[in-house]
Formats: C-alpha cells, structure tokens, sequence
C-alpha cells in the first residue's frame, strides 16, 4: 500500500518527539587497550608473549577533522560512555530515517500552480545567474 501525505506526517512527527526523548549522546568508539611501558626489569618487556599492563578503557572520536581521545576509569564511568555512544548510534538512525520519510514527502507534495510565460522566463534568467556563478567557481 503507498503512503499518503498524512501518514508519512505523522510518522516524521513520531520520528521527531523520539529524537526530543533521545537523552544526552556522543560519537565515538570504546577499546579495551595493553601497553608496555618500556621498563627494563618490568615483567612486560622480561617476559614473551606478556601482554603489557591494562587494560586500559579509551574512548575516542573524530569531530570536525579532529582526533580526541579520553581514558576511562572501569565502573560507572565506562557505563555511562557506553550509553551514550549507544544513544548516538540511535540517534544517527533516527535522523536517517527523517530523511527517507521527508524525501518521500517531498516526492508526493504537489507542485504550485503554473506561471504565465513572463514569469518563467524571469525564473529562468534567475537561475542561470545564480548557479552559473557557482559553475565558474569551481
């Protein structure tokens, strides 16, 4: 069955009031790290096959082009990165799911009513000013 106008309205306002109950998010990954610390007699570089010292709990994102890292310590505060990187992978669904329904509604809204040959032609001189800029910027 297609959708109407009317459902998909309702269903992108549905979409909108679970985004407002979302909570507080962030991007990001977790990972559980070992590291060695380069001391001679530490049993990480006496011993093969030692995994090194951890773990170690990182959080890290990249925002804006921009590298950001954070250690966490085990307990509550792991828990709470975790859902709210959780709540963020929500989140990216939800706003994906907002675009498909507004680009369906986008397709089934009937166009304004026709211009007289005046107006189209003013339309026309419009849109070619403005986007034949563009094309010589680049």
């Amino acid at each position: 069955m297609p959708e109407t106008l009317t459902s998909l309205g309702e269903r992108r306002e549905q979409l909108f009031e679970e985004l407002v109950k979302l909570g507080d998010f962030r991007p990001g990954t977790l990972s559980v790290n070992f590291r060695k610390c380069g001391r001679e007699n530490c049993a990480c570089a006496k011993e093969e096959g030692h995994p090194g010292h951890g773990p170690q709990y990182l959080w890290s994102t990249t925002q804006k082009g921009k590298s950001r890292a954070q250690n966490l310590r085990l307990g509550p505060e792991i828990k709470k990165v975790e859902r709210e990187i959780e709540t963020y992978r929500r989140f990216t669904e939800l706003c994906g799911e907002l675009v498909e329904v507004s680009e369906q509604i986008c397709k089934l809204r009937p166009v304004e009513g026709t211009m007289d040959e005046r107006e189209l032609s003013d339309l026309k001189k419009t849109l070619q000013k403005k986007y034949s800029k563009k094309l010589r910027k680049k």
